[in-house]
C-alpha cells in the first residue's frame, strides 16, 4: 500500500488496542519493535469496549490507531462500528486506522474503512514499516528476482593434501582415457547441436542430420524418427495445453507469495518436478515457487536413460518423469517465475552429453552429471558413462553450466567412504576440465547408517559428519539432496513432511549452499504427486527453519569421530584406485561399491564405446 512520505526521524504516536477479551500478544510484539525504534506507543488493556478505546485514543492525539482481533465471530460488524465511532469522534482527521489479527485480511480491512489491514502471517516488521511511511505490500510476501550463483566464492582448492593429490592423479587418468574414446551419446550430442542450429531454416530442416541421428538411436526413439510412431505411453501436447502454459507464463511476473514462507527467501531450496505432463509441471512449479522454492529440477522418465536418443517436439507422458525434449523444456522455461533457478539433469543414462546441450539451449541454470552412481546404481555400463560423463563435463564447462555430482549409490548400500571417493574424483575431473561442480552427499538414514548404528540414536551425527569431512577436504559448494530425507519417510504425509523438513534444516544449518526436498507424495513413491503434498513439505521446511532459527542444531561428539573415520576410509579407497591405475576398471571391480554393498556395474550401453579414429 502506498502512503504519503513520513519522516521516520520524527517519532510517531501510536495507540495499540485489542478488540478481544485477552488476546494482545501481537500488539505487544509491535509495541516492542516500535519503542525500540523511538516511537511513542500506548498499549490499551484488552477489556475495553470500542467506545472506551476511541475515547482513550482521542485523548492521545495519535498518528496511528492499530487494533487487533483474534476471535472470528462478529468481526465485520464490530470493526465497521469501530470505524464509524472513529469518524464520529474526529480521529480520522489525523490518525490512520489499522486492523490486524488472526481473523483479518487486508482486503476485508480496507472494505470496512481501515487504511490498512494485516493478516495473521504478517511479520511485525511490516507493521513497523507502515508506521514509518514505507511503501509496503500488505497482501503478498516477497521474492528475490535475481538468481544466486551457488558456486560463487569457492576456490575448489583441496584442503587435504593427500586426498587432493590422489584425486588429481586419478582424475587425470580418467580424462586421458576418455579423450581417446567416443560413443553414440557423444556423437549425438554434436549432431543435436547442429540439428538445432538448422531448426527453422526450412520445412524439412536437417533431414540428413536427423537421418544420421536416427542411425545412432535405439528402440522406440529410433522407431519414432524412422516411422513417426509415438513412444509408448506418450502423446503430443495439444495447442490448448501449450496455451495453458503460455497463459500461466503471463502471470509469472506477479504471483501471490504467502508471507509465512518469506523465511525461505535467503535459502536455496529446490524441488523436483516431473509429472509427465508439461502443463501440470508448469502449475506445480508455479505453486512450489510461490510457497518458497528457490529452484526446480527437471525429472525425466527412467526409459529416457536406457534408450539411445531423445525425442523432438512436445510430449505428454502417462507415467512419472517428463519427456526430455527442447520443446518441452521451452514450454516449462516460459512459465518460470523470475528469479527461479532451473536445473535440467543430464544425470546417469545414455543421453548424458546431449542433455547438457539441451539444458544449455533451453536456458537452464544448472545440470547434473555423475559417473559412479549412474554406473553402479542406475544401470549404465561404467565404460560408456565414463566416456559420456567426461564429454558432458566438457560441454558444461563450455556453456558455463554448474552441475552437481550426486552420491545416491549410498541408497544401494554403498558406504559413504566409497561414494565420496568416487564423487571427489568426478568433481576433480570437472574442475580440471574448467567446470564448476557441486558436491551432493546423500542426507538420509542410509543403509550404512542403519547397519553401523550411526543413525540408531539420532540422524544428526552421521549427516553432520558428512558435511564436516567434505568441508575439510575441499573448498567447494555442497548441495545435499536428490532429495534429502530418503528412507526416513512413511506413507503418512505429515510424518514425511516433518522428516524432510528436519533434514533440510540440518543441511542448511551445516552450511549447505542449497538443498533439494521431495514432496511428501514422492518421498515414498506412493502415487501421483499432488499440490497439497508440495505445500506440506515447503511449509514444514519453513517451520523447521523458523523453529531452529540461529540457535542451530548441535551434534554429539560422535559426529567428529565419524568424520575422522570417514576421512580415513575415503583416503584408503582412493589409494586402492590410484594403485589400480584405472578408474573405469575400479568401477567394474567393485572398489567404489561391490555386490556385497548392493552395487554392481550396469549393462545399458555396454559395448558401444569405441576408440576415436
Amino acid at each position: 500500500m502506498e502512503q504519503e512520505h513520513i519522516n521516520p526521524a520524527r517519532p510517531r504516536k501510536v495507540v495499540l488496542a485489542p478488540l478481544d477479551p485477552v488476546h494482545d500478544v501481537g500488539l505487544k510484539l509491535i509495541r516492542r519493535k516500535l519503542v525500540d525504534k523511538g516511537h511513542n506507543v500506548t498499549l490499551l488493556p484488552p477489556d475495553l469496549s470500542p467506545e472506551e478505546i476511541v475515547s482513550r485514543a482521542k485523548s492521545e492525539d495519535p498518528d496511528f490507531v492499530m487494533i487487533s482481533r483474534a476471535l472470528s465471530y462478529g468481526t465485520s460488524e464490530l470493526l465497521a462500528r469501530f470505524v464509524d465511532l472513529c469518524d464520529a469522534a474526529g480521529l480520522r482527521e489525523r490518525a490512520k486506522l489499522v486492523a490486524g489479527g488472526l481473523s483479518m485480511k487486508p482486503e476485508i480491512a480496507q472494505e470496512l474503512g481501515f487504511d490498512a489491514g494485516f493478516g495473521p502471517d504478517t511479520p511485525v516488521e511490516v507493521a513497523v514499516a507502515y508506521v514509518e511511511g514505507e511503501d509496503v505490500d500488505l497482501s503478498n510476501g516477497s521474492r528475490q528476482q535475481t538468481k544466486v550463483d551457488l558456486t560463487a566464492g569457492f576456490t575448489y582448492k583441496f584442503l587435504d593434501s593427500e586426498i587432493g593429490s590422489l584425486c588429481t592423479g586419478i582424475a587425470r587418468q580418467l580424462i586421458c582415457w576418455a579423450n581417446k574414446r567416443t560413443s553414440p551419446g557423444v556423437e549425438r550430442a554434436h549432431l543435436r547441436t547442429a540439428m538445432e542450429a538448422e531448426r527453422g531454416c526450412s520445412p524439412g530442416y536437417g533431414q540428413k542430420l536427423r537421418s544420421q541421428y536416427a542411425s545412432l538411436s535405439s528402440g522406440e526413439v529410433k522407431q519414432w524418427y524412422c516411422t513417426g510412431k509415438p513412444v509408448s505411453h506418450t502423446r503430443p501436447i495439444t495447442q490448448k495445453e501449450a496455451g495453458e502454459i503460455q497463459s500461466l507464463s503471463r502471470k509469472a511476473g506477479s504471483p501471490a507469495f504467502p508471507r509465512s514462507q518469506d523465511i525461505l527467501n535467503d535459502r536455496n531450496v529446490f524441488v523436483q518436478y516431473g509429472t509427465g505432463c508439461p502443463v501440470m509441471d508448469a502449475y506445480h512449479i508455479y505453486l512450489s515457487t510461490a510457497w518458497g522454492a528457490k529452484g526446480v529440477i527437471h525429472f525425466d522418465p527412467s526409459w529416457g536413460a536406457r534408450n539411445e536418443g531423445l525425442l523432438e517436439q512436445a510430449w505428454s507422458h502417462e507415467h512419472d518423469g517428463t519427456v526430455l525434449t527442447l520443446d518441452n523444456l521451452g514450454l516449462i522455461k516460459n512459465g518460470l517465475i523470475p528469479g527461479t533457478m532451473w536445473q535440467v539433469r543430464a544425470h546417469r543414462g545414455l543421453n548424458t552429453p546431449e542433455t547438457v546441450v539441451l539444458a544449455h539451449l533451453a536456458g537452464a541454470d544448472l545440470t547434473k552429471i555423475n559417473i559412479v552412481y549412474g554406473s553402479l546404481g542406475a544401470g549404465t555400463d561404467p565404460e560408456r558413462l565414463a566416456v559420456d560423463g567426461v564429454e558432458a563435463m566438457k560441454l558444461a564447462a563450455r556453456y558455463n553450466l554448474p552441475y552437481d555430482v550426486v552420491t545416491n549409490e549410498e541408497l544401494c548400500g554403498v558406504p559413504a567412504a566409497k561414494a565420496f571417493a568416487g564423487m571427489l574424483v568426478v568433481v576433480t575431473a570437472g574442475v580440471l576440465l574448467g567446470g564448476r561442480p557441486l558436491l551432493q552427499p546423500l542426507f538420509a538414514n542410509s543403509p550404512e547408517g542403519m547397519i553401523t548404528g550411526f543413525t540408531e540414536h539420532n540422524f544428526v551425527d552421521f549427516n553432520v559428519a558428512k558435511m564436516k569431512v567434505l568441508f575439510s577436504i575441499i573448498d567447494a559448494p555442497i548441495w545435499p539432496g536428490a532429495p534429502v530425507g530418503f528412507l526416513t519417510q512413511t506413507q503418512d504425509r505429515s510424518q514425511s513432511s516433518v522428516m524432510t523438513a528436519l533434514h533440510a534444516a540440518l543441511a542448511l544449518d551445516c552450511g549447505a549452499a542449497a538443498v533439494t526436498i521431495a514432496s511428501s507424495d514422492e518421498a515414498y513413491a506412493g502415487g501421483p504427486i499432488t499440490a497439497p503434498s508440495r505445500i506440506d513439505t515447503l511449509k514444514a521446511t519453513g517451520a523447521a527453519l523458523r523453529f531452529f532459527g540461529n540457535g542451530g542444531i548441535s551434534p554429539t561428539p560422535k559426529a567428529e569421530a565419524i568424520a575422522h573415520e570417514l576421512r580415513e576410509a575415503i583416503a584408503a579407497v582412493l589409494r586402492q584406485i590410484a594403485a589400480r591405475g584405472d578408474f573405469v576398471s575400479s568401477l567394474y571391480e567393485g572398489l567404489l561399491g561391490d555386490r556385497e554393498d548392493g552395487a554392481y556395474p550396469g549393462r545399458s550401453g555396454k559395448g558401444t564405446v569405441s576408440l576415436k579414429q
